[in-house]
């Protein structure tokens, strides 16, 4: 796993090559890139009652727990650059070492919705 810190950084990494791994970035981070709209997806991987009590605004919800060995349904492309979190930051180490072993190659992994600073929604 590589720690990045600097959002401009994150950008050129995504557009340059492929992750072999996952890369983690602060939440700060991940709300600057999510100014931008782009072809990305935001992936909770939270319980479902978790993210039925709030969650960022566009992430659809993959819980760790059903990832598993085999690809995960709702992730059907494994070269679409995928944000993933969760409620501290464990989940979401897990299920992007977990995706990146099953070779999606654009995984940055990016804490625990506690850190959150922007808009949440319910359900």
């Amino acid at each position: 796993m590589e720690i990045i810190s600097d959002t401009a950084a994150v950008s050129e990494i995504l557009e340059t090559s492929a992750i072999t791994d996952y890369i983690s970035i602060t939440m700060k981070e991940a709300g600057i890139l999510f100014e931008t709209p782009g072809d990305y997806l935001i992936v909770d991987v939270r319980r479902p009652d978790e993210f039925a009590q709030g969650h960022i605004p566009g992430a659809v919800n993959i819980p760790n727990e059903d990832i598993s060995i085999e690809m995960p349904s709702g992730l059907p492309d494994k070269e679409q650059t995928i944000y993933i979190y969760c409620r501290s930051g464990n989940r979401s180490k897990q299920a992007s070492a977990k995706l990146a072993a099953m070779g999606y190659t654009h995984i940055i992994e990016f804490g625990g919705i506690l850190d959150w600073d922007g808009n949440i929604v319910t359900e």
